[in-house]
This record gives C-alpha cells, sequence and structure tokens, in this order.
C-alpha cells in the first residue's frame, strides 16, 4: 500500500433521495445511498487526500442538479478538487451555454458521455457529437472515455478527429478480463497510447474480473501492457467506489494494483498514484 496520500480520480456519490438513477434499477446491491461519510469509511488505511468526482449517469435532464449537489458535498469534503459531469454534447454546436455554465465553477475539469451505453454504435461519430467533444478545450475541460473493448476501434476514429481534447480512457477500456481475453484490446490500446493527449485511468478492472473468484494473477497482465503503452507518465489511479465494491473492498484494489507495480521505482508510483493525476485534472 502506498505510504503517502494518493488522488482517487474516479469517486462515485449519490443520494437517492436527491436525483434519479434509472441504470440502479437493475443492479440491487448498489440501489441505495452511497456518500462522502461512507466513503471515508470503506478507504480503510488508505490515505485519499484528493479525489475526482464523476457523473454517475442520473436522469440526464438532472446532470446540472448533479454537478451542483457535488459541489455542495465539496464544502462539506474539501478533499473533492474535481467534478466530471454529464453535458449534451450531442447537440454540437448549440452545447456552448451548458458546457460554459458548467465550465464557470472552478471545481468541474471535465465531461463524461458514456458512450458504452449508447445504443448506436455509431453514436461517437456523429458530426454534432464529435463537435460538442471538440468544443471542450474552449471551455478548458477535457473528456473521459468510458466504452468496453468492443468499442474501441470506433472511439479511436473519434479522438483521432480531436486532437485538441486532453482525453482519458476509464477503466483501461474494460476487457474481458473474466475470460482471460486480450486481443484486440492489446492492439486497440497500444494506437491509443500512440497518440499523446490520450492518458489511461487504472481504475475498474475487477469489475471486469470474476466478481467472486478473481485474483491478482487475473489482472497482472492487463495492468502490465497498460505501463508497457502508456508509461509512467500518462497512468492514473481510480478507486471507482462503489461500483468496485461488487467485486472487491477499497484497500484490497489499492494494494493489488500496488503489488502489480511493485517494480517500479518510487517516483513512478507518485506520479501513478497522485502527480499524473493532479497534472491532467487539474487538481
Amino acid at each position: 500500500m502506498p505510504n503517502f496520500p494518493i488522488v482517487d480520480t474516479h469517486l462515485h456519490i449519490w443520494d437517492l433521495k436527491r436525483l434519479r438513477y434509472p441504470w440502479l434499477d437493475n443492479v440491487p446491491m448498489l440501489n441505495r445511498d452511497h456518500l462522502i461519510e461512507e466513503y471515508r469509511k470503506i478507504c480503510g488505511p488508505v490515505q485519499v487526500a484528493k479525489m475526482v468526482f464523476l457523473q454517475c449517469e442520473c436522469e440526464q435532464a438532472q446532470f446540472q442538479d448533479e454537478a451542483d449537489w457535488v459541489t455542495e458535498v465539496a464544502a462539506i469534503d474539501p478533499r473533492i478538487r474535481g467534478i466530471v459531469p454529464w453535458a449534451p454534447l450531442e447537440k454540437g454546436d448549440a452545447a456552448h451555454a451548458e458546457l460554459a455554465k458548467l465550465a464557470s465553477n472552478p471545481l468541474i475539469k471535465g465531461i463524461r458521455r458514456i458512450i458504452q451505453f449508447e445504443a448506436d454504435p455509431e453514436f461517437c461519430l456523429k458530426p454534432d457529437f464529435v463537435k460538442g467533444v471538440q468544443s471542450l478545450p474552449k471551455h478548458g475541460l477535457s473528456f473521459d472515455i468510458c466504452i468496453n473493448h468492443t468499442q474501441m476501434a470506433n472511439t479511436l476514429k473519434l479522438v483521432r478527429q480531436c486532437p485538441d481534447v486532453q482525453f482519458i480512457m476509464d477503466h483501461i477500456a474494460k476487457p474481458d478480463i473474466k475470460h482471460g481475453l486480450l486481443d484486440p484490446w492489446k492492439q486497440h490500446l497500444r494506437e491509443f497510447a500512440a497518440l499523446p493527449n490520450v492518458w489511461c485511468k487504472m481504475s475498474g478492472l475487477v469489475t471486469e474480473a470474476d466478481f467472486q473468484k478473481w485474483t491478482p494473477v487475473d489482472l497482472k497482465p492487463y495492468i502490465d501492457h497498460v505501463v508497457e503503452c502508456f508509461g509512467f507518465d500518462r497512468i492514473i489511479f481510480g478507486g471507482d467506489w462503489p461500483v468496485a465494491s461488487q467485486a472487491t473492498d477499497y484497500p484490497r484494489w489499492v494494494n493489488t494494483l500496488d503489488a502489480a507495480l511493485s517494480g517500479c521505482s518510487p517516483d513512478e508510483l507518485h506520479k501513478v498514484y497522485v502527480r499524473n493525476a493532479e497534472k491532467f485534472y487539474r487538481v
């Protein structure tokens, strides 16, 4: 376990009394409030100095309400240094008003649209969506990519059309760890890493593995490949609580990653857990 305070760049919290999250209807284990007070407890011995909140797929019409609520929570726990909300990027140029309002909040650092959940496999290549993503630098915002491994080819086409956007790949593009599949995820990840404006978040691996039976050995080939592709300057740690709690407790995930990175230098470890996050999310 790191012997220094870390930055968690993938925190989810939700209050079901405040906002509606339709997807939770199908995930009974998570279908309750998950608040910052509980997060403080589940971290256990892991010292977390800063957090970045990632949107949690509330009703789309409530995206501004979610950002406003988390801003209120950040006043209670100022370790929340960044917020990455949802935004209607598919509106293209017409999304500027919503983006400008979001960006007026200094806590808001980027936007996430979960491409994985879109029914149309070509969604991320629609001209207006591409325009919306291309507009993010004008507002000082990055983009979190959330896809699974089957969507990497189309998403690469999106990213190549947006050279001025800073991207980060959430959950290492969700490879099929449960079945031990590495290809073509490995090649696609290498292609993403060849683009200097793409970073990778070391998060969400456990929920792509077998929830009950995964071992560190199952995750190691995937972690090694991310390091091989991105090096230690573009990898960032993420906890993915509470989603990851379906498959692990928080300290176990940190210990698993720490063990997998045991061959790196103290400086490289500090980059993964702290400095890269501070640089990418400007926290």
